[in-house]
């Protein structure tokens, strides 16, 4: 029975040394799973930095643009409206939130609402009347909003009658908007301020962009209010898209290097394995198995092996 035993002992140890050796080298990562991991990580790293950064780094130039020309046009004086306007009735990007004077009378019979558009976060009604300069000119004007409450048109003042000078800004026509213009309470109603549009429902050439009127000018309801000259946090996304997109491959390529470093030292640990039998050979008897080198190059001697205790007495009694 003693030689039975140590034939167990032999098979055992054969059994936990012939496991199947994994890949090596680089083509240890030709599997599915770390296939689709790469793929997913450089598409990622793609996308941040030739999409996801430059869309917040465009948005937080626009807003520095934007807040540059409402600054400048303030701190310029107001001048009338032909001065900066062209003939067509169009707005210099660069001329935009000029503040300018126009002087003439306003059409309040072919006021045209814009319908519930929010205005610091609440739904609002803003008032679009043109205004006929003294020279003919008719420009679209802003006279700002009133509040509502759901889809329910508020009360609006009507435009002052009479020769007026009002001081605006100038502000640049928006698309034609998806929805088609509607009537509602007395009014026709549109969904975006686009001239081409609100002169087809006036039959007034409204020239290509529009005036906002001022705080305080005649006619005006509730001002609209001017943007906050705030940056926002555009800038800093821009740069944490970019870090992302190069941090993700410094990531795959971290996992790459520590699964190459753990099986070196699984391979090291294998090989001073093997070696430690054969030179520490000991007649058939005393010959240690796989399972004692291993306890002893993961415990040190200072554990013993109770196991190879029991079995030696028990060889011994029989």
């Amino acid at each position: 029975m003693g030689v039975k035993t140590r034939e167990q002992g032999k098979d055992h140890g054969s059994d936990s040394s012939s496991r199947r050796p994994r890949g090596k080298g680089l083509r240890a990562f030709l599997t599915p799973g770390w296939l689709i991991s790469a793929v997913l990580i450089v598409a990622f790293s793609y996308a941040a930095i030739t999409m996801l950064a430059p869309w917040q780094l465009n948005k937080d130039a626009d807003i520095t643009s934007r807040n540059h020309q409402i600054q400048e046009g303030f701190s310029n004086e107001v001048v009338p409206y032909s001065e900066l306007v062209d003939a067509d009735g169009t707005v210099a990007d660069d001329n935009e939130w000029y503040r300018v004077s126009l002087t003439g009378h306003y059409l309040p019979g072919d006021e045209v609402l814009l319908r519930l558009r929010p205005v610091a976060d609440n739904p609002a009604y803003q008032s679009l009347v043109p205004f006929q300069l003294d020279g003919g000119r008719v420009v679209l004007v802003n006279r700002g909003y009133m509040p509502s409450k759901g889809n329910v048109v508020p009360e609006m003042q009507a435009a002052p009658s009479g020769d007026v000078t009002v001081v605006g800004f100038l502000r640049k026509n928006e698309r034609v908007p998806g929805s088609a213009p509607m009537s509602d309470a007395g009014y026709q109603q549109v969904y975006g301020i686009n001239t081409g549009q609100i002169g087809e429902l006036t039959g007034l050439d409204l020239g290509e962009d529009y005036v906002q009127l001022a705080e305080g000018e005649p006619g005006v309801l509730t001002p609209m209010p001017i943007p906050q000259l705030d940056r926002g946090s555009h800038l800093s996304y821009g740069f944490q898209w970019i870090a992302f997109g190069i941090m993700a491959p410094l990531g795959l390529g971290y996992f790459i290097w520590a699964e190459l470093r753990e099986r070196r030292r699984d391979r090291a640990e294998r090989a001073e394995m093997s070696a430690t039998t054969v030179t520490e050979a000991t007649p058939a008897e005393e010959t240690p198995t796989v399972s004692q080198v291993r306890r002893r190059s993961r415990y040190g001697d200072q554990h013993p092996d109770h196991y190879s205790h029991f079995n030696k007495r028990h060889e011994e009694r029989f």
